[in-house]
């Protein structure tokens, strides 16, 4: 999920910070950016609730192109 990685990056949090933050592991964190393991929407929920931004507006066209 290039979007995701953009916002951690542009907010300069690390994948343990966002991991902690959503209550999963590191690996499983880096396993959703990476595309390797499936968003659920509880999490897409709380991903976007840690850049104040609504779901759609950080996953809509991800979701939207595949």
């Amino acid at each position: 999920m290039i979007k995701l990685k953009e916002y951690r990056l542009k907010n300069k949090f690390t994948n343990q910070f966002m991991a902690d933050m959503l209550g999963i592991s590191k690996p499983y964190y880096w396993q959703l950016e990476n595309d390797q393991k499936r968003l659920t929407y509880d999490l897409a929920i709380k991903i976007s609730s840690i850049f104040h931004l609504k779901p759609d507006d950080l996953f809509y066209d991800e979701f939207k192109s595949k």
